[in-house]
């Protein structure tokens, strides 16, 4: 805090009143301690209110500094975040897609001229969605990441409030991939051939052994590019290990496991990647085959992950329970199986359809009561009675609807 005061002169005649007097025309000096810093110095003024503005000033640009240099900057922010979800251990591509984020905020930052993590407010963070050129699907799992990110700084009271929270989730449409159809399956097993004369005998055989890995594991494409030989126990292959420590397997058909013992291994631990590269490079690498073989196989809208698809949806045409398949395929809840496969809800109820009009067409009591319903009714005949209601006196009811009501039925 500084304070101000009048250093009087010898010939000033309120000298002996001390600091405390400021009603003359003495130099007004400084005394405190600004940003850490103890200063005792004239200000070369003798206007009051002008030096009062003069430390005003002073005083608000040191509150400033001093909460710029508490400030964490964007770059510090993120990469905070990124040395905390390497020491969580998740996957190297979550990780790649965080970085592809915190890259495209860096380069808005810099055009936007922001420098802090205070900085991005709900009005900034809009304005930042609306430079994202990706369609709906792909939108809402980068607001996901941008929450989790601002969520972080939130718990380490870098920021008072997450402003990501407020921005709305874009409208996904329900399109959910669909499986290979057995006839896509054989085009695609069939487009080998071709592949290998472009490519290689030698690449088409490892990517036949990928295929065929792909579709009868269950396994998401980054997974099955990084699988290591020791799970693969003669014709059980080690999926994952449940948090209870169980560990699961599933039961790979005799083609499928000799395939992965013909084909060329790309290491001596490893099937299908060197171990050397980026799992996200030998991953692409492997999506590009395929995409090949697609155009082959005359499946231009391909996708590898329908091979999982085709492997769920198989398996709950066949008569697995749900709760089988989520744990085969690895998911944390039974829900997210539900939510995903809405084609395999589709097929099972078409099938469902079809069994109960196969069962109902031969049941005896079905076609017996149907044609119960369906037999004409015989004609009937109209009684009247001239029977009188009441006694000798006549009849008292005046309505003839009540009278004779056959006519009126």
């Amino acid at each position: 805090m500084l304070t101000i005061y009048r250093r009087h002169r010898r010939i000033c005649k309120q000298r002996a009143k001390g600091r405390k007097y400021r009603h003359c025309q003495c130099p007004i000096w400084v005394d405190g301690a600004l940003g850490g810093k103890e200063m005792r110095e004239s200000l070369k003024l003798r206007d009051w209110q002008r030096a009062q503005e003069m430390i005003r000033e002073w005083e608000a640009e040191d509150r400033r500094t001093r909460q710029q240099e508490l400030q964490i900057t964007i770059e510090d922010a993120h990469e905070k975040f990124i040395a905390d979800a390497e020491a969580r251990k998740l996957n190297d591509s979550t990780l790649y897609k965080y970085r592809l984020l915190f890259r495209q905020l860096d380069g808005f930052a810099e055009t936007y001229k922001l420098q802090f993590l205070t900085q991005l407010d709900l009005d900034t963070l809009g304005t930042f969605r609306a430079t994202w050129k990706e369609g709906p699907r792909t939108s809402l799992k980068k607001l996901e990441r941008l929450r989790a990110f601002m969520r972080f700084a939130e718990k380490r009271k870098w920021i008072d409030d997450n402003p990501a929270t407020e921005l709305k989730a874009p409208k996904v449409p329900n399109k959910p991939t669909m499986p290979f159809t057995r006839e896509e399956m054989i085009r695609i097993l069939a487009a080998l051939e071709p592949y290998g004369k472009s490519a290689g005998a030698r690449n088409a055989r490892r990517l036949r052994a990928f295929v065929l890995l792909l579709r009868y594991s269950g396994l998401r494409i980054g997974d099955a590019t990084q699988l290591d030989v020791n799970r693969l126990d003669g014709n059980k292959l080690l999926l994952h290990t449940q948090k209870t420590g169980v560990p699961v397997y599933c039961v790979l058909p005799g083609v499928v496991v000799e395939a992965l013992n013909v084909a060329p291994r790309s290491s001596e631990r490893y099937f299908f990647w060197t171990g050397v590269s980026k799992v996200h490079s030998a991953k692409g690498k492997w999506q590009r085959r395929l995409q090949r073989l697609f155009e082959f196989a005359k499946v231009p809208k391909g996708h590898p992950h329908q091979f999982r698809d085709t492997f769920a949806v198989e398996l709950l045409l066949a008569g697995v329970p749900l709760d089988r398949v989520s744990i085969l395929l690895g998911h944390s809840s039974i829900r997210i199986t539900e939510r995903h496969y809405a084609p395999w809800t589709r097929s099972r109820q078409e099938q469902i359809e079809a069994d109960l009009k196969a069962a109902w067409s031969n049941d005896p009591v079905i076609g017996e009561v149907h044609a119960g319903y369906t037999e004409k009714r015989t004609a009937r005949t109209l009684l009247f009675s001239r029977r009188r209601i009441g006694r000798g006196g006549g009849d008292r009811t005046h309505d003839l609807r009540l009278k004779r009501p056959l006519l009126y039925h």
